[in-house]
């Protein structure tokens, strides 16, 4: 299934605004598909209003939009006991692994596996980018596929996709996704 762009690269995508220049970023070398499991953005309505955003990025970039569904209780299952963490911690860790987790699943279950995996969540000035990759590395090792190891911010990263969003009238939420998050 390889394109003119180059070979197929599962992405987790967080929201539209990140997914924005990081696609930017990997469509002149990868056959991007985008992937959006997020089961930490609560309440539901702020979900649904994220992944609208992102479906228009998804429309916009010409890029495939995988929605492997919105299970709450996954989330919760896997932050079990970590809700008093602060922002940055251990129930952040946990969600990513998670996120992940299913990003690369989805990716080996295709028809024709898919065999590398990245995600945006490392354009954030506030997502530790070594601690997003090393989770990256680990869900790889357990899935036996490839992890692209990138730190979107670099080179403007950032600063590029609050460009695009304004210009396309991006939906840029104000927290994180998940409850806690939302209480600071």
């Amino acid at each position: 299934m390889e394109t003119e762009a180059g070979p197929p690269l599962a992405l987790h995508v967080c929201c539209g605004p990140c997914s924005t220049a990081v696609i930017e970023r990997l469509q002149a070398e990868w056959d991007v598909h985008a992937i959006w499991y997020n089961p930490n953005i609560q309440p539901s309505e702020e979900h649904r209003t994220r992944l609208d955003a992102m479906r228009r990025v998804a429309q916009l970039m010409d890029t495939p939009l995988m929605n492997p569904g919105y299970d709450v209780d996954d989330w919760m299952k896997a932050c079990a006991g970590l809700m008093g963490e602060p922002e940055g911690g251990a129930r952040c860790h946990e969600c990513f692994r998670l996120r992940l987790r299913r990003t690369a699943l989805w990716a080996l279950e295709q028809e024709k596996p898919i065999g590398i995996f990245s995600t945006t969540l490392t354009l954030s000035p506030h997502k530790p980018t070594e601690i997003m990759n090393e989770i990256g590395e680990e869900v790889a090792a357990e899935f036996g596929i490839d992890f692209l190891t990138r730190d979107f911010k670099q080179q403007h990263g950032f600063q590029r996709s609050v460009e695009l969003s304004k210009r396309w009238g991006i939906y840029r939420q104000d927290y994180c996704g998940c409850l806690p998050s939302r209480r600071g």
